[in-house]
């Protein structure tokens, strides 16, 4: 696709210029022609000298820019009210344009209605920042432009896109205590180790056999780690970065993700939360118009779990050859067989979309129950095993103190 400069009129002959991309000439005055305008002269626009290619310019901007999910989420939103309050695409860009406070999503959001502006669809303007706009996002907005409902397509993205960050919230905010406990408590010890056990080891150093097995390896514990903790954080750092580089190929991922699957608490959690973004995702889609085997497609894209994601070719290749959506579901072993029964109800009664949001529902509901019970066994674990720890370096410390009353003088 390259960019052309135009010089057209309009119905009532006032002459417009500006810059559309199309395949050719013929591409971008029969685009004129759709928006209403009278192609004058139509030529391939130049680059202005000084400036870098747009199309590297673009590439650098991608590789830096961060858009969280809450930031599509409001602008989504707002994108919808503007619309239901009657404004034009167009000026309902420019409003946000203003209103946005990230600067990198802002400028975004100006790209986006330039090309707008220049007669591109709203999807195909989106679809050029992947890193704000997701695929599945993208053919949602593209099936409401297709069908004329655009406003009531993204009044449902921005309850999908609600409801994800909800759930994403209430997980991130039930493991801020754990995680600060764990850090707490891990500080603790290395500080214990590292610079109070050290001044009891010059005491100690004498004793020789007096000094009981348990103390002698928590001095060990101790001065290998203060003469060698550089090694032990190396080790540590390079183990991290092997597993990353393991995690990232398809193989590595797969086995990963059937690892989560199959731990004995969190596995569970990671199930639910997985069937409850099939199904939200998939409903919302089927409810916008977008055919179900593009509508498997899309959810193949955004499901987190490899393996979960992996079964979303056998699915769709089944549905293609004319199976209920229920059937696969079924033998693929990984959705529970109340969603795959509430799915099933729904294909015979003719609301597939609207139970497959009821089953999102009911199972986001299941994944902040289990969350709640999971950190609820958690802390007190968690504690014990602080307990436990600290329990032993005391009681090591009190024999040997104990067992010098024993010595020869």
């Amino acid at each position: 696709m390259s960019v052309y400069s135009y010089k057209a009129a309009d119905t009532s002959g006032k002459i417009v210029r500006g810059t559309l991309e199309g395949p050719d000439e013929r591409g971008v005055a029969g685009r004129l022609q759709d928006m209403g305008y009278i192609p004058i002269k139509i030529s391939q626009a130049a680059k202005e000298p000084g400036k870098l290619d747009i199309d590297l310019s673009k590439s650098i901007f991608k590789l830096f820019a961060r858009v969280s999910t809450k930031d599509v989420m409001l602008f989504t939103q707002d994108l919808s009210a503007l619309l239901g309050a009657g404004l034009p695409v167009d000026r309902a860009l420019s409003i946000l344009t203003d209103t946005t406070e990230k600067e990198k999503f802002r400028e975004i959001i100006r790209d986006v209605l330039k090309a707008v502006q220049g007669g591109s669809y709203l999807s195909d303007a989106m679809a050029k920042y992947p890193q704000a706009f997701s695929n599945f996002y993208v053919n949602m907005i593209r099936a409401g432009e297709a069908g004329g409902v655009l406003e009531a397509v993204l009044g449902r993205l921005g309850i999908f896109l609600e409801n994800t960050q909800d759930l994403k919230d209430f997980v991130k905010s039930a493991l801020v205590y754990p995680v600060f406990l764990l850090f707490m408590g891990g500080i603790s010890i290395i500080i214990l180790l590292t610079f109070v056990i050290p001044k009891f080891s010059v005491m100690f150093s004498d004793m020789g056999q007096a000094i009981p097995l348990s103390t002698q390896i928590l001095l060990g514990i101790s001065n290998g780690l203060r003469d060698f903790w550089w090694v032990i954080l190396l080790g540590m750092i390079t183990v991290y970065f092997l597993f990353r580089q393991y995690a990232k190929t398809p193989g590595g991922q797969v086995k990963v993700d059937r690892f989560k699957l199959n731990l004995p608490l969190g596995g569970e959690v990671i199930r639910k939360i997985e069937v409850a973004r099939f199904a939200r995702t998939l409903g919302t889609l089927i409810r916008s118009g977008v055919p179900i085997l593009q509508a498997i497609d899309l959810v193949r894209g955004i499901i987190g779990n490899r393996v979960v994601a992996g079964s979303m070719q056998q699915i769709h290749e089944r549905v293609k050859e004319g199976e209920r959506l229920s059937k696969p579901l079924t033998d693929t072993g990984i959705f529970p067989s109340l969603a795959v029964q509430m799915i099933t109800v729904g294909e015979e009664s003719g609301k597939l979309d609207e139970m497959l949001l009821r089953v999102a529902d009911n199972y986001e509901k299941v994944v902040r129950n289990l969350v709640k019970r999971l950190i609820n066994l958690l802390e007190p674990f968690m504690i014990l095993v602080m307990g436990m720890v600290v329990g032993f370096i005391v009681i090591s410390m009190l024999m040997a103190i104990f067992s010098m009353n024993d010595m020869p003088f």
